[in-house]
């Protein structure tokens, strides 16, 4: 009895499979986490990307219609994909500085109701390297909740958040005409 406890001992034919049994769990979740991680990553840049690109767009033009507008939104919802759009959260704003430097919204469009867009005649504190008194900037402003496919690791919705100024470039303002 003693020698076959002995030998059932030093037998090494199993210690592969042990081995693998004791590490394969933490190499699922660290696979899997690293996969929603990604995920969350490309989601955020992809909103800055189109936050950048919709705020370019605007600021090349000298005027701004419903169309442009509906289009610009369009737009974003196919710069986002493959993530789905249903939270993507929209905003187009023209900021005017008076002689003064009092920083005062000329328009706004929002897309998909977002909370944070203001409204036109709103005073905003705009700095002064991004808004010099007299001139006028757009402020392309975008948000995203991301919720994770697995929701191993990021088990809540992520809100990912982007704001871009750029200054008007074939006119001094970028006018909105309804």
């Amino acid at each position: 009895m003693t020698r076959r406890l002995f030998r059932f001992w030093r037998d090494r034919r199993g210690v592969s499979a042990v081995e693998f049994a004791l590490i394969a769990p933490v190499l699922i979740i660290f696979y899997f986490g690293m996969a929603e991680m990604t995920q969350a990553m490309l989601a955020q840049r992809r909103l800055s990307h189109l936050a950048a690109s919709i705020g370019d767009v605007v600021a090349r033009d000298q005027q701004l219609t419903d169309a442009r507008v509906a289009d610009l939104f369009s737009v974003g919802n196919v710069l986002m994909s493959p993530f789905p759009t249903s939270t993507l959260r929209l905003c187009l704003v023209s900021i005017v500085s008076d002689a003064n430097g009092k920083d005062v919204v000329a328009w706004s469009d929002p897309s998909n109701a977002p909370v944070d867009c203001p409204a036109r005649n709103d005073v905003l504190d705009i700095p002064v390297s991004v808004l010099p008194a007299g001139k006028s900037v757009i402020m392309s402003k975008a948000s995203y909740e991301y919720n994770s496919v697995f929701k191993f690791m990021i088990p809540q919705a992520l809100t990912f958040r982007r704001t871009y100024y750029l200054k008007p470039r074939l006119s001094e303002q970028v006018t909105r005409v309804k």
